[in-house]
């Protein structure tokens, strides 16, 4: 997910609405923030990947079982990095690379590239307006993201039989995986789970962008960073990941669920049949605690990989421009 930059405004200040910009004003073209912002997307997904395996590791652990009653391998965001280097050696924290790689140049890529279509016609300067944009510009970019984002589940789940949690695929790589998918299901199986896609970066995207501003400015209003600076940025980013982690980790391990799941010959899904049941099902067998599985390693991931993707989003812009 993203943000705005170090000197946007915040989405709570109403402004007037300014007379529609051509891109050439702001000097990056959308075209070209397409390009950039899958480029920082990658960028911070290879500094943060380790977490979003173990992010996915924890929120398969116990599936459809009561607390308590289940092997716990991964206890803990600290003591999972651990178990997953124990078990995969330390390239295990890096599954299923080169898909979120593949997830990030596509999501964000084209996230930034509606976003800043957004930002030319004047919508974000509406009140309400940069929440809306950024909430339908993620909803288009998980969309199109959503096959790399099934294919990095699968492969990130992957792993010896004693440290097993949720269904095994056993893909070789995201060759195979996609060719695999492919052959049994067709073009509509690439797309399965994009249910919970959808939610959940819409909604991440929604309370980000409305509480990141605010969260950096309370931090420089306490004169513990300078305003404007990166360190100020982090130090928001990290408060504003409290309030999107809260929200979004119950959609994420839905989403997590859905694309996991195995399937049947038609690709109906053995465990959850679509979105709306796999709540119920994971508050009734695990409780509505089990919805909030991996919430650690959802916050330590959210704020670095908010801030790295805007930094170098920031520096490839004035690199571009200059």
């Amino acid at each position: 997910m993203g943000a705005p930059g170090p000197g946007s405004p915040s989405p709570q200040e109403p402004a007037p609405p300014p007379p529609k910009r051509s891109s050439s004003a702001k000097g990056v073209p959308p075209a070209t923030d397409l390009v950039l912002g899958a480029t920082a997307g990658c960028l911070a997904c290879f500094l943060t990947n380790p977490l979003e395996v173990v992010k996915t590791r924890l929120q398969l652990q116990g599936e459809l079982q009561a607390p308590g009653t289940y092997p716990r391998p991964y206890r803990g965001v600290l003591r999972a990095v651990g178990a997953v280097c124990r078990a995969d050696g330390l390239g295990g924290l890096q599954k299923g690379l080169a898909a979120g790689l593949l997830y990030q140049a596509l999501m964000n890529g084209i996230r930034f590239y509606c976003y800043s279509h957004a930002e030319d016609a004047g919508w974000t300067r509406y009140p309400g307006g940069t929440v809306a944009a950024g909430a339908v510009a993620g909803a288009v970019g998980a969309f199109v993201g959503s096959p790399a984002y099934l294919v990095k589940t699968h492969l990130q789940a992957q792993t010896v039989a004693a440290m097993a949690v949720g269904y095994q695929h056993h893909h070789e790589n995201i060759a195979t995986a996609f060719r695999s998918i492919y052959r049994q299901h067709g073009v509509v199986g690439l797309w399965r789970g994009v249910t919970g896609a959808i939610p959940r970066v819409t909604v991440g995207s929604a309370v980000q962008l409305a509480t990141f501003a605010s969260a950096k400015d309370w931090v420089c209003e306490r004169q513990w960073f300078r305003k404007g600076s990166w360190s100020a940025v982090l130090a928001g980013g990290m408060v504003s990941s409290v309030a999107v982690a809260v929200a979004m980790t119950p959609f994420d391990t839905i989403s997590t669920r859905l694309y996991n799941q195995p399937v049947d010959a038609d690709g109906t899904g053995k465990l959850y049949r679509g979105f709306l049941d796999c709540i119920l099902q994971i508050s009734h067998k695990e409780g509505l605690l089990g919805l909030y599985k991996g919430i650690g390693a959802v916050y330590f991931r959210l704020g670095p990989h908010t801030v790295l993707s805007l930094f170098f989003w920031d520096k490839l812009r004035d690199l571009v421009r200059h």
